[in-house]
């Protein structure tokens, strides 16, 4: 029999594997022209009672249709299929989800097929129904007998006029139950005979080799999109879009077999926390009118109070720890040759609970070690300088000699008494200055909870050594579980952390801080996402800096981002030029001395200035900071290992006219935004020494 198209192997990760076994039929008289049929697996999707029959990628069609026709379907059979996501019951014709709850789907060895009346979508017949098709079309072809007749389980009739033309008749509802001959009449339906004559697009499937593992942690409510769809089906947006971006970006490292692929792996919260019975107690106080819009609150909103509930919380976060340790361990069973690291990604309320995980996880002892030697040998000398910067700060930096004479470090100074300062000899006006800082910073401290060890330091200036927790000031009350591995990445999608810390009193991160058992950390957020907040400013905050612009996956900025930044390049250029001419002209009309001109001149009018004398005849080759494509280096601390832990997506021409209309798409956009994706991938690999083919302008 000659193979179709349609069973030659589609993936270079597998080994081509032989023709699948013929149909059912006996062979046929020789000199026929009859082939058999090749078959491919389905399965059923059902959505809103209605079915959708979906087939396999080509790979795990033919492991299925190999355990098949090696005559395993005595015992239970189990093929892994998906990326081994779903197993296959093949006795049963079950796919079961392996990671996370979900209804059991039926699973089909499809050769024949009908027109639906619905959607014009292909459905196939039942195997036994096909196997009578096959039966007839071999002994029609072989025979050269057409006009073949056949009853269908529904006693509904199937004619085979020829090959190309094979009807199946409807019938018309009759008023006459009692009525029930088969008949030709009604509307026709086409049917059509294997896979590759219908118009169905089988999947490529996924590579073999899993290069790293992340788990993606939802935010408030049961719906993760504006398509009101569940952290399943969302994630496997965000897996397939991170194929065709490996595809697309990576294609070097794949044809050297370097790069496999991510798993990404789904974490459901909401339904644990919702199954405690808290429902019934609010379905119990919640007011009976406008009742989808109190339904929706208490279904979504309420999540972040939650959260912030002691007794919520504890189960919240319970059930984020077990469920990531759970998975990891299942993959881990189930991938016994699986070397590479884990990541962890939050969206929403998600990445807060990640991080409030993660700054109380616990480090090993020997780093715990190494960290205590580095701040033992730096303790003396930055004891010292935080001394001086507080009286540089007070303005009392002529007494600097007589603290360091002291030997006075900063926890020295925190326990002085107005008796101490005066028998070292300073004056009463400086004595009241010093005594007033200590007292103010000693009342922020007490603000902290008992639990949050910011006796260190006070919480605005941080601690300088590994054991720092202020970063969990204000945290709610909590046992929070230790994870059995270490994630290598932190990814907070569209993320509230920055303004929880706050509202907790968190003024300042220390940047000396990094989490305790991860040492990478991105904070990516749409440009108008109303639930995102920035980071970095809390580490530098003297400082005023845009974040990272994420460059587009196509290699360029979006073209109305260009056109405005030219348009803004093009406005502050005429201007300089400008302020530029009318000074020189000032200056020959007055004559007035430059330093005196300089004094009274806007600072805007001082860098036209220095433009001027210095390139004359050139535009200044640097934009304003408002439209640069490249920031300075910027220390934003340890967080994220020394680099830049904002990140902002580019919004898209339509968005560009009203903020506020696509603020809602803002926040939910991250799941289907190759962008998002490619930044992922490009840190993950980046771990592992693998880059880009071609390096992305903007990219750090």
């Amino acid at each position: 029999a000659r193979r179709s198209p349609r069973s030659s192997p589609m993936s270079a990760q597998e080994p081509p594997r032989p023709p699948p076994a013929a149909a059912e039929p006996p062979e046929p008289e020789p000199g026929g022209r009859y082939e058999a049929v090749v078959p491919h697996w389905f399965w059923c999707k059902v959505t809103d009672t209605r079915e959708r029959w979906v087939p396999f990628s080509a790979q795990d069609s033919e492991r299925l249709e190999e355990a098949h026709g090696a005559g395993k379907e005595q015992g239970d059979v189990v093929v892994p299929t998906s990326g081994g996501r779903y197993d296959v019951h093949l006795r049963a014709r079950q796919r079961v989800a392996v990671y996370w709850e979900e209804e059991v789907s039926e699973v089909r060895r499809c050769t024949w097929f009908y027109k639906g009346d619905k959607d014009n979508k292909f459905i196939p017949y039942s195997e036994s129904f096909s196997e009578e098709l096959e039966e007839a079309y071999m002994i029609a072809v072989t025979l050269g007998e057409w006009k073949k007749k056949l009853e269908s389980p529904n006693r509904e009739v199937i004619i085979l006029h020829n090959p190309k033309l094979m009807v199946h008749y409807h019938p018309i509802a009759s008023s006459d139950d009692w009525v029930s001959t088969p008949t030709e009449q009604g509307r026709p339906r086409t049917v059509k005979r294997g896979v590759e004559n219908i118009a169905v697009e089988i999947p490529n499937g996924e590579p073999l080799q899993i290069d790293h593992l992340v788990f993606v942690v939802h935010g408030i409510g049961p719906a993760c999109d504006i398509r009101f769809r569940s952290i399943v089906q969302c994630v496997n947006d965000f897996r397939n879009v991170s194929l065709s971006m490996l595809q697309a970006h990576f294609k070097k490292a794949q044809e050297q077999q370097q790069v496999g692929r991510v798993e990404f792996l789904p974490v459901n919260w909401h339904s644990s926390l919702h199954s405690t019975g808290v429902d019934v107690d609010l379905e119990r106080i919640t007011l009976p009118s406008i009742n989808r819009l109190r339904h929706f609150i208490n279904d979504t909103i309420l999540d972040v109070f939650f959260y912030n509930s002691s007794t919520y919380c504890q189960t919240i976060v319970d059930t984020v720890a077990s469920e990531m340790n759970r998975l990891h361990q299942l993959f881990l069973q189930r991938n016994p040759q699986f070397r590479g690291g884990v990541s962890i990604a939050g969206h929403s309320l998600g990445s807060l609970i990640l991080f409030d995980l993660l700054t109380n996880q616990k480090a090993d002892p020997e780093e715990d070690e190494h960290c205590a030697q580095g701040s033992r040998t730096t303790s003396s000398m930055e004891g010292t300088e935080d001394v001086k910067e507080i009286l540089k700060k007070l303005e009392l930096s002529e007494y600097c000699d007589v603290f360091e004479k002291e030997k006075m470090d900063r926890q020295a100074l925190f326990l002085c008494t107005e008796k101490n300062l005066k028998e070292m000899g300073i004056p009463l006006g400086p004595r009241m200055k010093i005594l007033h800082y200590i007292s103010s910073k000693t009342e922020m401290k007490h603000g902290a909870e008992p639990g949050s060890l910011s006796q260190h330091g006070d919480s605005s200036e941080g601690v300088r050594n590994c054991q720092h927790r202020d970063i969990g000031l204000g945290q709610v009350s909590a046992n929070y579980p230790q994870l059995n591995y270490k994630p290598s990445i932190f990814f907070a999608f569209g993320s509230p952390i920055g303004m929880f810390l706050t509202v907790r009193g968190v003024k300042r991160i220390d940047p000396n801080y990094s989490l305790p058992t991860c040492k990478g950390f991105f904070n990516i957020f749409h440009p108008f996402d109303p639930v995102a907040y920035r980071i970095e400013p809390m580490i530098v905050p003297d400082l005023e800096f845009e974040p990272m612009l994420l460059p587009h996956h196509k290699g360029r900025k979006r073209m109305h981002l260009e056109l405005k930044e030219g348009l803004t390049r093009m406005s502050v250029d005429l201007k300089n030029n400008l302020l530029g001419s009318l000074r020189v002209a000032w200056q020959s009309f007055t004559r007035a001395p430059v330093p005196a001109l300089e004094a009274a001149s806007t600072e805007a009018e001082a860098e036209a200035e220095a433009g001027t004398e210095k390139q004359p005849d050139t535009k200044p080759e640097e934009p304003p900071a408002a439209v640069k494509e490249e920031t300075p280096l910027i220390n934003v601390g340890r967080l994220n290992g020394g680099n830049r832990i904002d990140y902002v997506l580019q919004e898209k021409p339509i968005e560009s006219f009203n903020e506020y209309l696509f603020a809602l798409q803002g926040h939910l956009c991250y799941w289907e935004s190759e962008d998002t994706v490619l930044l992922v991938l490009k840190e993950i690999y980046q771990t592992q020494g693998i880059t880009l083919d071609q390096p992305l302008p903007g990219s750090q």
